[in-house]
């Protein structure tokens, strides 16, 4: 064993040469019999993800691909300097199997044409057909040969050795009626049928079949590559969004770098029109930024000064400088890029019954071939023997069901990428389609997790929010918050703009101070009273049916009389309501849960179609609510973005976080959203729901197709070269019916 410096925990390796699901299995099986060693071999994206507690190196895995009869290499190899994989190496490969695709089209076409056709026919055509074939099969198909020889010295099939075993029979058989048969006679004729039929076996040959189904399949292999970069386009753009070059301000001046240069902490520009280089905080300037690439909304955000912003989204109009808090991997994109990446490498449980179905169809094939050539020489001519046998053959080959799976995640989690829904693990789409009860946390995820002002008493009585948001503003309290940008939107200008010398604040209570020479208390019900103010009985009543409504009243008292009364309320998000239709339409029942007192709690739940609240809930104890509802046999997702919803978030049959939450939240969820939005977390249900629902109809499609055709091809009513067709169009429907996916558009908001 050769030991490696390099971290090899969390290895990827791209794999090359894999032809089929078998394969994959194969490099699977070969991996995971290396000692601590863990290993998953997606066929789709074609790269082996590699976990160990061994103490093996790179070079130790790839020498177990190299031996298994496959090639390995990791991103270093194939990428850019930024380690991604280099999108020339598909490029290449495609263009390749193009090249040898249309040479073999232009070979195979008269054959078959020959062949179908019998006026056609003219003297020597046979002979035509045979130098127009050899190049077909010996070249053309020279890629499952050589795969199927390899696979042969380690006692193992796939879906290569179906394809070689029935094109070199059918090339043989034809040799033999040529050379040594009745076949090569001048003027012999033989019409084209789809059944087999009796005949003389020297007599009838098969070389349309040989580059027939050589056309079909290396056709087929060539839409399917096609389709599987196509798929992966999402998270190709993920990986290209980022900037190159950076201009870094160092010791006060500019100095354009490249990004890996560029150190956290450091100050960086963003002009107008540009991507910010990296994760920071705005340190000078104002702008609105562009979030679409990243979030899917295509609002931009005002940020300022203390703003956070995220590398690769579009600075729109301002120059801002920025100070880098994150660079590298642990950028919020570089993170994504993870997320979408394991997501695709990983398997639904689903997918696993396909792959043992896989391991060992092809041995059971071939021998279902064999036994239809012995029954059908004893019950019928070695022509129709040899015609069923090598039709079983090639109409069996599993490419469907390799593809079902892989491909439809592939461009299921590509497709939500683009739309701000990260899904971590193709587990995690079984969990979507079990969801009946959903349990939202209130504040940051129902509502905004901003108070603001939603009511005055007197109405329109500007002096109060005046003098309020005056002595407001040596408060950093949320509501003090609320109070000072309400009075700005309105207009107002401020009675002086220094905190008032006298100021004091009472944590609990409220604040005082002198504005204008008098003296102004703002404050709850308590503070008020305790302070000696006098409020009438009509302001009163305000206060205690504000309160009831869920709302923070404010008192704010002019010299000993309370004036008015501010009430202050986190707003519920405007596509809230929204969401929550759309859950019940979807089967899901919605809950309400939150730390905030029980009338808070049935006021949001009133306004956006709730009618189940647990209030009054500490942090520890929302764990504890998932787990009631799941202990009555629901299964419950959680959808939640703080700290203290992280436990309750991994407790949860599926964890949706908001991505506009904290770290730790986002790492205990199934699926994050990027974008603050409820309409996100229904979108992200839909998804996951219809990509499962296609995974499903491709699987049935490989099934029943292949369940179906060999029992035709056995019984001799299916002719070579239509199997090899039938199969080619059988993994051409898989891919096209996952790409279905790319058109999946999320919810519009109602305006």
């Amino acid at each position: 064993m050769e030991s490696s410096s390099e971290n090899t925990d969390n290895l990827e390796l791209r794999i090359g040469g894999m032809s089929c699901a078998a394969c994959a299995a194969h490099i699977e099986k070969a991996l995971n019999k290396m000692p601590g060693v863990s290993a998953a071999v997606n066929y789709a994206t074609e790269k082996a993800t590699i976990s160990q507690s061994g103490d093996f190196g790179v070079k130790d895995f790839i020498k177990t691909v190299e031996k298994a009869g496959y090639s390995a290499f990791t991103g270093e190899d194939l990428g850019n300097e930024d380690g991604q994989e280099n999108p020339r190496t598909s490029a290449e490969e495609l263009t390749a199997l193009r090249r040898r695709l249309i040479i073999c089209a232009i070979l195979a076409a008269p054959v078959i044409v020959l062949a179908m056709i019998p006026p056609l026919q003219f003297p020597y055509w046979q002979w035509l057909s045979l130098a127009l074939t050899i190049p077909v099969v010996l070249w053309g198909a020279y890629p499952f040969h050589r795969a199927a020889f390899a696979n042969a010295r380690r006692a193992t099939t796939t879906m290569d050795t179906l394809i070689s075993l029935g094109t070199l029979a059918a090339f043989i058989w034809s040799l033999y009626a040529l050379f040594l048969g009745e076949a090569g006679r001048v003027g012999m004729t033989h019409d084209f049928q789809l059944l087999a039929r009796p005949g003389e076996a020297a007599g009838h040959i098969y070389l349309e079949v040989c580059s027939g189904v050589t056309l079909f399949i290396l056709g087929g292999r060539y839409f399917e590559k096609r389709a599987k970069v196509r798929a992966g386009d999402a998270l190709r753009a993920l990986a290209e969004m980022g900037v190159k070059e950076v201009t870094a301000l160092r010791a006060g001046q500019e100095i354009q770098i490249p990004i890996q240069e560029l150190g956290e902490g450091e100050e960086f520009i963003a002009l107008p029109g540009e991507k910010i280089a990296t994760d920071g905080v705005v340190v000078s300037g104002v702008s609105a930024v562009d979030n679409s690439l990243l979030t899917g909304e295509s609002v931009p955000v005002e940020v300022g000064v203390g703003d956070p912003v995220t590398g690769a989204t579009i600075n729109t109009y301002g120059r801002l400088v920025v100070r880098a808090t994150r660079v590298g991997s642990q950028t919020q994109l570089a993170q994504i890029t993870r997320l979408v990446e394991q997501a695709q490498a990983g398997k639904a449980p689903i997918q696993r019954l396909a792959d043992r179905i896989s391991a060992v169809f092809v041995p059971v094939v071939i021998a279902i071939s064999v036994l239809t050539l012995l029954i059908w020489l004893i019950v019928g001519t070695p022509v129709t023997a040899f015609t069923c046998a090598v039709a079983v053959l090639i109409i069996a080959c599993p490419c469907a069901l390799g593809l079902a799976t892989p491909t439809a995640l592939l461009v299921g989690t590509g497709r939500g990428a683009s739309l701000g829904i990260l899904i971590k693990g193709a587990e995690i789409l079984e969990s979507t389609r079990q969801v009946d009860t959903v349990i939202l946390d209130k504040t940051g995820t129902v509502t905004s997790g901003n108070m603001e002002l939603v009511s005055i008493f007197p109405p329109d009585n500007v002096g109060v929010l005046k003098v309020a948001a005056t002595l407001e503003g040596g408060s950093e309290h949320p509501i003090a918050g609320a109070i000072t940008r309400a009075a700005a939107s309105k207009g107002i200008v401020l009675a002086s703009t220094q905190v008032p010398p006298d100021f004091q604040s009472y944590p609990g209570g409220g604040v005082r101070g002198t504005v204008d020479g008098q003296l102004v208390l703002a404050g709850n019900r308590k503070f008020i009273s305790e302070e000696g103010a006098v409020i009438s009985p009509a302001l009163e009543e305000v206060v205690t049916e504000n309160t009831e409504r869920g709302e923070t009243m404010v008192l704010v008292a002019l010299d000993g009389q309370v004036e008015g009364v501010i009430g202050i309320a986190d707003q519920v998000k405007e596509t809230s309501p929204q969401a929550i239709t759309l859950f019940k339409e979807l089967g899901i029942t919605p809950v309400l849960l939150t730390g905030d007192t029980e009338n808070v709690a049935r006021q949001v739940g009133q306004q956006v179609g709730i009618t189940e609240v647990i209030a009054e809930v500490k942090p520890k104890d929302k764990v504890v609510a998932v787990f009631r509802k799941q202990g009555r046999g629901a299964t419950v997702a959680m959808i939640g973005d703080g700290v203290n919803d992280a436990a309750a978030l991994a407790q949860a049959d599926l964890g949706i976080a908001m991505g506009s939450g904290t770290d730790v939240a986002i790492q205990a969820a199934d699926i994050t959203l990027m974008r603050p939005d409820l309409l996100a977390a229904v979108d992200a249900i839909r998804l996951s729901r219809r990509t499962l629902k296609i995974i499903k109809g491709n699987l049935f499609w490989a099934f029943a197709y292949n369940i179906a055709a060999i029992p035709l091809a056995a019984l001799g009513l299916l002719n070579p070269m239509l199997a090899g067709a039938a199969m080619a169009c059988s993994s051409a429907f898989v891919v096209g019916n996952s790409l279905r996916l790319r058109s999946f558009e999320p919810v519009k908001a109602l305006s």
